[in-house]
């Protein structure tokens, strides 16, 4: 008997925790980063405010675990689209085209505004870290092309990729597909198109 009890603690804990990342991805894709409070977060969840600090001492915390959830869900999207495309140029198309179809995801606009916001060093660390990951996606199709610095290239890449997103979010003049084919032509042409 004690067992069912402590195995239905553990997950009454971790379905709190799931919905306190929920709630944190709502507020920062709301709100960005001044809106990640733990009281907003309390009352998005319906628990005391203290309850909150029992699974996370700040929001630098939660900012690193929503990073360690997210991020590598996010990347398994981008790598699965490069893996389903036949050529070098299919693998780069659909590394630029798979994160730009993510803007409106929930998950990438808290990412974006935690990005945007004051973080400690471990928190900014491992968001470096977890961008890093996307970039050396794209190093082998790049190779594949025969690029002298495909690393550069890639980081260089990641800059036109990160550009457009800001462009989609912003809310542009220009239709969020109009930018994906401009990035992508970018991506794969330079700036001849």
């Amino acid at each position: 008997m004690p067992r069912i009890r402590a195995a239905s603690v553990a997950e009454h804990r971790t379905m709190q925790r799931r919905a306190l990342l929920d709630a944190a991805r709502a507020l920062l894709s709301e709100g960005g980063t001044e809106a990640l409070t733990f009281p907003a977060l309390a009352e998005r969840t319906g628990l005391a405010r203290s309850s909150v600090y029992e699974y996370f001492r700040s929001r630098a915390a939660v900012v690193e675990e929503l990073c360690a959830v997210d991020f590598p869900v996010w990347a398994a999207e981008v790598e699965s689209a490069m893996e389903s495309a036949d050529t070098a140029e299919g693998r780069i198309e659909a590394y630029v085209r798979s994160q730009l179809a993510l803007v409106g995801d929930r998950r990438h606009r808290a990412v974006a505004a935690i990005s945007a916001g004051e973080l400690d060093p471990g928190a900014r660390e491992k968001i470096r870290a977890a961008h890093g990951g996307l970039v050396a996606m794209v190093v082998a199709a790049l190779s594949d092309l025969g690029h002298e610095e495909p690393r550069l290239t890639a980081m260089l890449l990641q800059g036109v990729v990160d550009a457009a997103v800001r462009r989609i979010e912003l809310g542009a003049a220009e239709d969020p597909e109009r930018i994906t084919r401009a990035a992508i032509t970018m991506a794969l042409h330079g700036v001849t198109g």
